[in-house]
């Protein structure tokens, strides 16, 4: 069976043909498989936007790698993962000892983080080096990169399988958690700690300000078609994995930036979520009762 020359051009002679497509795809798939699962955690710990915070906060120890070692991954990488530790534990500190929630906290924070960190990258880089570090290339992912991105995905599942249980327990009844003397700190740090290594694993192919995208919209669109958390879960890493898919495809077709493609195509599903799923605009729209004139 062959299959037609239009499909083959469309669909599958990008990755056939081009390295650098089928690194860009294992990357983004591996990272869907990961990140997804801890956005829908996030949603319902009520932190969705926690994780944007942290993405932003990343962006200080990714500079001081940067100006340190060049476009080195390690040690940018390291960088972020350090400085979007500290953020989240400074934010913690403040809201003990003063009376701001952690959310108000952690909101200025990654504020000055942000700005500390873009002012260091045009301090010695080039305009070029601080769209690549905000903004990604998924299409420039080499061997190394892949290497982070899968390694941090694979840590992540399998911490993530072996703590299931404790962690929805802590997501969903913290009290009963800590009662049967359970230390929900551990728990919660922990988790943060997996949010901020899937954001830093992210910011080569998607950017330190797309990375959050792939994390959240997959995650806040698969709450829409389901109630059971496992389903939530299997339905954002799909989701994820498609929007990948499609925006890597789009981006090649259409000359457009890899990263913002991506999460423009997990927009699209999170509106078409909005609109054809359960709990969307349009079935409640249709179960509205008719009025008898």
């Amino acid at each position: 069976m062959t299959i037609a020359p239009w499909l083959w051009d469309s669909l599958i002679g990008p990755f056939a043909e081009f390295a650098f497509m089928r690194r860009a795809l294992v990357a983004t798939l591996a990272l869907s498989l990961s990140a997804a699962p801890l956005g829908v955690f996030l949603t319902l710990r009520r932190m969705s936007l926690l994780g944007d915070a942290l993405s932003h906060a990343v962006l200080p120890g990714v500079a001081v790698g940067f100006l340190l070692f060049g476009l080195s991954l390690p040690a940018m990488a390291l960088g972020g993962v350090v400085a979007g530790l500290l953020v989240a534990g400074i934010a913690g500190l403040v809201s003990r000892a003063t009376n701001l929630k952690e959310d108000a906290s952690l909101a200025a924070l990654y504020l000055v983080a942000l700005a500390i960190g873009v002012a260091l990258i045009s301090r010695q880089g080039s305009q070029l080096d601080l769209l690549h570090i905000l903004f990604g290339s998924a299409l420039g992912v080499d061997a190394p990169g892949l290497l982070l991105v899968a390694g941090v995905a694979s840590l992540s599942l399998l911490l993530l399988a072996a703590g299931y249980r404790g962690l929805v327990l802590e997501t969903f009844d913290p009290v009963y958690l800590s009662a049967a003397g359970g230390r929900g700190w551990v728990w919660q740090q922990g988790f943060l700690m997996l949010v901020v290594l899937n954001l830093v694993a992210g910011f080569q192919t998607l950017g330190t300000l797309m990375a959050v995208g792939l994390m959240m919209l997959p995650a806040v669109s698969a709450r829409l078609w389901h109630e059971h958390l496992s389903a939530q879960l299997v339905n954002a890493s799909l989701q994820a994995m498609l929007a990948s898919l499609a925006g890597l495809l789009l981006s090649y077709h259409l000359d457009t930036p890899s990263g913002p493609t991506i999460i423009g195509c997990a927009g699209v599903l999170y509106a078409l979520s909005l609109l054809l799923s359960p709990g969307g605009w349009l079935p409640k729209l249709l179960k509205r009762p008719h009025r008898v004139a």
